[in-house]
């Protein structure tokens, strides 16, 4: 769909990141990004898996499941040190 189509003759919403809250801020990407996280589970490696503002979602022993999950709920990973 065009967006500058005379179906929708209204110009997209633009807003300057500076002025967002810092609730607005926090909520900043976490449907969309999701990062792998080292962590150590009863004694043993694993990696965790969180949502942008920090929520657990999982844990598996494996980096490359880790970001497979993340890549498999259309999501964007990243990792953390």
């Amino acid at each position: 769909m065009n967006i500058n189509s005379p179906e929708n003759p209204d110009p997209p919403i633009r807003f300057d990141i500076r002025h967002l809250s810092v609730e607005q801020l926090a909520k900043l990407g976490v449907a969309q990004i999701a990062y792998v996280k080292p962590v150590m589970m009863n004694g043993t490696p694993a990696f965790a898996i969180h949502a942008a503002d920090g929520t657990p979602m999982a844990v598996t022993g494996d980096r490359d499941v880790a970001i497979s999950a993340i890549l498999q709920h259309e999501m964007l990973p990243t990792l953390v040190h």
